[in-house]
């Protein structure tokens, strides 16, 4: 998928209040889900602001824990957010710093979709995993499980016809438990299973909702910013008739994520031990400035 101008993720603060605050009660049941045992080495790809990598830290009693992300910004939004014993550095999901076999579990949390190439960022999670290691990944499901974005896209389109193209729910075909699937077979992974977690969007009322679409991050907050104040404003009064609203005010909506996770196989030969982190990873990891730079 190539990447759109509203894509664009930098500021941590601004998706914080858009996304962020759901990102958290995912990312615990996301972990949940997975199960694994205390003491492993997880690598979270696209940690953004870090809620997956701080739910890690806080569940798992990881044995080394690295965070990775392209955003420099969200580095810095993340070490902010997680323990001192996590590491974190500035990469490529499609190219990652690690060697072959470093880690047990590679996770990804609601960034999958926002790679250009994500059956090439599978199988690279697939690669630094030893034998035996998990691939796990969640992302929105923007098709039917996203009811404040449902909603928003809806007033949209009947604003402004071309907004379409823009909705996640086309665009972002990944986001299905079959393709899912499918990306983590390719792979090459073994034992696959795809789940869904849902989670309550509970706004305390309309400028709790509509607020954050104007700090230009993401899709639709960047949409958002390109309108013209005629045209934001019908769209906010037509979303603001469209959303249940209780009578205290609040707008009680949930969200829905699908998570998927499959397995190296184990091949003739291998044990399925921890291998020895290796590469040059083990000299990038943590060095990156305050300001998120690599140093």
């Amino acid at each position: 998928m190539k990447e759109q101008r509203f894509d664009m993720w930098a500021a941590g603060d601004a998706y914080e209040r858009y996304m962020g605050r759901w990102s958290r009660p995912v990312a615990d049941g996301f972990v949940a889900w997975l199960s694994c045992e205390d003491g492993l080495w997880w690598l979270d790809v696209g940690c953004g602001t870090g809620a997956l990598t701080a739910t890690v830290a806080a569940r798992c009693r990881p044995r080394m824990l690295v965070g990775l992300d392209r955003s420099a910004g969200f580095v810095v939004s993340a070490r902010a957010a997680a323990p001192a014993s996590a590491c974190f550095v500035v990469a490529d999901a499609l190219s990652l710093p690690v060697g072959d076999g470093a880690c047990d579990v590679a996770v990804s949390g609601l960034a999958l979709n926002f790679l250009p190439a994500p059956g090439s960022a599978v199988a690279e999670a697939a690669r630094v995993v030893r034998p035996g290691g998990l691939v796990a990944a969640y992302v929105w499901d923007y098709a039917e499980g996203m009811a404040f974005l449902r909603h928003f896209w809806d007033a949209a389109v009947t604003v402004d016809p071309s907004a379409v193209a823009l909705d996640e729910t086309h665009r972002f075909p990944v986001c299905r438990p079959d393709v899912l699937r499918a990306l983590w077979m390719e792979a090459g992974l073994v034992d696959v299973a795809v789940a869904p977690i849902e989670v309550p969007t509970v706004f305390a009322d309309f400028a709790d909702l509509w607020e954050p679409f104007l700090a230009g991050q993401g899709p639709a907050p960047g949409y958002v910013a390109a309108l013209a104040p005629a045209v934001r404003d019908r769209l906010r009064d037509t979303l603001s008739e469209a959303v249940p609203t209780r009578p205290d005010g609040a707008i009680a909506l949930t969200a829905r994520a699908w998570a998927v996770q499959g397995r190296r196989p184990v091949r003739a030969g291998e044990d399925g031990r921890f291998d020895v982190f290796l590469s040059k990873f083990s000299s990038q990891a943590d060095r990156t400035d305050a300001e998120g730079h690599p140093a």
